[in-house]
């Protein structure tokens, strides 16, 4: 009796939290009625069924054309026999044309709803564009549009990738990604929008607004589901290998690696992914507290969670902390799992149903996912339409769509060295080498067609590789094409053929400037991990050898994270990091070497110089220290390439009159800062406005900076243009060491763009809420 009381005391004290929180996304009574309705015809099994999310490639097979086909046979029975609730993936994960996805989820919706009177919802991993649909239009990775700064490039491209998915009839696409990317051995890096929370979070939002549209409750035809994942803290393993534990400070999971999951809840997201590791020992998979406590009841969140591939059978294969697959779905289902991707097998819906039978897990908790899953789908409103494209489509991989790819390749390629030699006249005879020289799967990176992005160069033929877009640009005469090193495409992603230094320094000898393209070949997720930071030994030999003929180099790194290069650094007269830039990153870059368009981008993250400083911006203050007095030399001192948020220009501004309207504040106020921004150059230029804040003293030790609001400007030469952020004061909060968010009385440095101005909190509150 006690036990049951404490429960009801518990669940009671919960809901009360819970009601005191605005709901993320506003009810809908007309859902909520069609949802419980819904739920009283459905037994059991019905019920487990919609919890279950299938691999297509179980349901058919290649035939002898070569062609992947779908077995009838077997869709029935998955739908017919285990009512199954959703199907994800393509095929061989190979993308297929729109008419081959309207003719698999036609069938799949005609059949779903035949034998549950429900219908499917379809998912894709549609990262950066449609990554699983033939002639769809492909945009630079998020890592890009992070480095733009520009959040509406982010909207912009999940508009397009909503729009274009819905025109190959899928429902729900798996994106944004918003694991922050602050270890850059970590092998997923380019699919967030860099290291910092802030820029996760805006961009979060945009791309929530891009997908979903203005209200939740109703998408439109041309909309899609947002999925925002892998929650949380995925992106931080201790070993900097994919999938393996992380171990992080309660407050730097509340204060930064959740605020970005918090944005997308609170824009509206209707699902979220959740991460496949461990978080300080806790699978996440297994935790009630992150998932039902955190996500749900804090926020006052109804969607639907649903678990990364197969990772409730991690619970007890990897993590061992379940004794089998049932007691895994015990653990995983109570912790707030919604729906389980188990790509390969049904024994999800037998083992679920005896634990209901057994008690184990209470049809209450049945009945609260598949309410979540139901929501998702009228909200989507696939019980009216199931099915979407065919007339009123006709914009899939049109011109529009391919300008604002172009537009987004060009804000997002960094310059970050420039004696002089940029932009690069006409007329000179060019030396174009390296491995990334002249193939797509270098730009596109992982995600594109393919899962690893390879073996689909024949899906890329019609977009310019970086060769063909400077003999577009400069004339196929005066470009030279030795790239020096290859890559094996038989081998894995890092795998080179036998350099051919000798070759590319012998070319050198007719040409005027060296454009060496080097970098990283498409990986994705654990077989993109790495046991080395730097630059292959083969790629810098290339540079160091050519360097060595006098010509002058200009160096392009096209990598998915930021690799060693220390060593030839000084060797290059330009540097642009292009990152991982889409199809049509080889054209925008042409455009920027040209000087047709100028370079605006910054870097999304820090970029080390050496492996035993792989420092974030925003470091703790006693990471960085001088030599001590006394008997020996104590120093510590934190050593980048390049910082967070640099990025040049072939204009430069200058900025001042920084000016906050109040120098004393309160926890109540709303901080209005301004700074004027002029270009002082010649170029039309766009000029990303980052502002930062230092809180000089605090009880913990404090972080070197924050970053909490940031604008992109363009500016004519000559221009000065005022920019104003509105910055709440509770903003500058942090939490602290009794896991309470707290706003401590004392100076705050507020900066931008060199200069800075000091203001004085004068109470210190705290509060007893999780959120603020």
């Amino acid at each position: 009796m006690r036990k049951k009381l404490l429960t009801v005391v518990f669940l009671t004290a919960t809901l009360s939290m819970a009601q005191n929180v605005p709901p993320a996304i506003p009810r809908d009574a007309q859902i909520e009625a069609k949802v419980e309705q819904t739920l009283k015809k459905m037994t059991l099994d019905d019920k487990v069924g919609q919890m279950l999310e299938l691999n297509l490639d179980i349901m058919g097979k290649n035939g002898a054309d070569g062609k992947w086909h779908l077995n009838e046979m077997m869709l029935d029975t998955c739908l017919s026999k285990y009512k199954v609730g959703s199907i994800l993936n393509a095929p061989g994960t190979r993308a297929a044309t729109v008419g081959q996805w309207q003719e698999w989820i036609r069938l799949i919706q005609e059949k779903s709803i035949k034998y549950t009177g429900i219908p499917d919802i379809y998912g894709l991993d549609q990262n950066h564009g449609v990554t699983y649909v033939q002639a769809g239009i492909l945009f630079p990775q998020p890592i890009n549009l992070g480095a733009s700064f520009n959040t509406q490039l982010a909207k912009d491209m999940a508009e397009v990738t909503a729009y274009e998915s819905r025109a190959a009839n899928c429902p729900w696409v798996y994106n944004p990604v918003l694991d922050l990317g602050r270890d850059p051995r970590w092998p997923r890096i380019w699919e967030s929008f860099g290291e910092d929370a802030i820029v996760n979070a805006r961009m979060a939002e945009a791309e929530v607004s891009g997908y979903q549209g203005n209200d939740p409750n109703h998408l439109g035809k041309y909309n899609v589901a947002a999925c925002v994942k892998h929650y949380f803290a995925y992106g931080a393993p201790f070993t900097g290998k994919d999938r393996t534990p992380a171990y992080l400070s309660p407050a730097m999971l509340r204060e930064k690696y959740f605020e970005p999951f918090k944005a997308a809840i609170q824009a509206g997201a209707l699902t979220v992914m959740v991460n496949s590791a461990s978080i300080n020992g806790v699978p996440v998979h297994a935790s009630y507290e992150y998932l039902t406590q955190w996500l749900k009841e804090d926020l006052n969140w109804d969607g639907m969670i649903v678990t990364d591939w197969a990772d409730i059978n991690n619970l007890f294969t990897r993590e061992r902390v379940a004794k089998d697959k049932k007691d895994a779905i015990r653990i995983a289902i109570n912790a707030g799992i919604d729906m389980s991707m188990d790509p390969y097998s049904v024994d999800f819906c037998i083992l679920l149903k005896q634990l209901v039978n057994e008690g184990k897990v209470k049809m209450e908790r049945i009945d609260d996912a598949v309410r979540r899953i139901l929501r998702v789908k009228y909200r989507l409103g696939l019980f009216d339409e199931p099915n979407t494209g065919g007339k009123g489509f006709e914009k899939f991989g049109c011109e529009e769509f391919a300008q604002k790819a172009l537009h987004a390749a060009e804000e997002s390629e960094i310059l970050l060295k420039n004696d002089g030699i940029l932009p690069l006249a006409k007329g000179k005879k060019i030396l174009l080498t390296g491995p990334n020289a002249n193939q797509m799967r270098c730009l596109n990176g992982g995600w594109s067609y393919s899962w690893q992005g390879s073996k689909v160069e024949d899906l890329a033929e019609r977009y310019n590789t970086i060769y063909e877009a400077l003999c577009n640009k400069y004339g196929k005469e005066n470009i030279i094409l030795e790239q020096g090193i290859t890559y094996n495409e038989n081998g894995p992603y890092y795998a080179e053929n036998a350099p051919q230094i000798d070759r590319a320094v012998s070319a050198a000898q007719n040409a005027d400037v060296i454009i060496a393209c080097i970098g990283e070949n498409s990986y994705c997720e654990t077989p993109g991990n790495l046991n080395d930071l730097w630059l292959s030994e083969n790629q810098r030999n290339l540079v160091k050898e050519l360097a060595k003929t006098g010509k002058p180099i200009i160096m392009v790194l096209n990598e998915g994270r930021p690799r060693l290069i220390a060593d030839i650094v000084q060797k290059a007269n330009a540097i642009v990091d292009i990152l991982l830039p889409g199809n049509y990153g080889g054209d925008a870059l042409a455009n920027l070497l040209a000087g047709d368009v100028n370079f605006s981008a910054k870097l999304p993250y820090t970029y080390p110089r050496e492996i035993n400083s792989l420092a974030n911006y925003d470091y703790k203050v006693s990471e960085e220290v001088g030599t001590m007095e006394g008997a020996y030399n104590y120093d510590a001192k934190v050593s980048l390439q390049w910082p967070f948020g640099y990025g040049l220009s072939y204009t430069s501004f200058a900025y001042s009159n920084l000016k906050v309207d109040k120098t004393q504040f309160n926890v109540n106020d709303v901080l209005t800062v301004s700074v004027d921004v002029k270009n002082t150059g010649s170029w039309v230029g766009k000029e990303s406005v980052l502002l930062y804040s230092s809180d000089l003293i605090a009880s913990i030790v404090p972080d070197n900076k924050r970053l909490r609001a940031f604008s992109k400007v363009e500016l004519q030469p000559g221009e000065t243009k005022t920019v104003t952020f509105r910055l709440p004061a509770k903003d500058l909060a942090f939490v602290g060491a009794d896991c309470k968010w707290v706003l401590e009385e004392g100076e705050f440095r507020i900066s931008c763009g060199g200069q800075s101005t000091v203001i004085n909190c004068t109470s210190t509150n705290k509060w007893d809420t999780p959120n603020i």
